[in-house]
């Protein structure tokens, strides 16, 4: 499945929750994040398919966190969304989703905001 949607600003706030989630990410996944996430706002919402939950006592956080594996710009990373953020009653809406990977893609990729892209999932 293709999503569709535009690069956008987040809360400015994923360096410290990257930071929070980064060893127990790596305890499942072997992979060593960037910190930070980029952001996109899909042209509909989505409900992701869990490839991984991270529990709040793995992270010391409140919520669960939802992991699903995708495909962006060719790179293998994950969405991610704090269950505090389903059904809109978070910080984001449905049709907001954070990427995570090793790879810092605004930079790599010369990404800026209301730029065009494809993620499969």
């Amino acid at each position: 499945m293709i999503l569709k949607g535009k690069v956008t600003k987040g809360m400015g706030i994923a360096k410290k929750f990257i930071y929070m989630i980064y060893e127990s990410f790596y305890n499942k996944t072997g992979v060593k994040l960037y910190l930070g996430t980029l952001n996109i706002k899909l042209d509909n919402p989505y409900i992701l398919n869990l490839d991984y939950i991270i529990k709040p006592e793995e992270y010391g956080g409140n919520f669960n966190v939802q992991v699903q594996k995708c495909k962006i710009l060719q790179e293998s990373a994950y969405i991610i969304r704090s269950e505090k953020n389903i059904g809109d009653k978070g910080d984001y809406k449905e049709d907001i989703i954070e990427i995570i990977s090793d790879v810092n893609f605004r930079e790599k990729y010369k990404l800026k905001d209301g730029d065009k892209v494809e993620l499969i999932v």
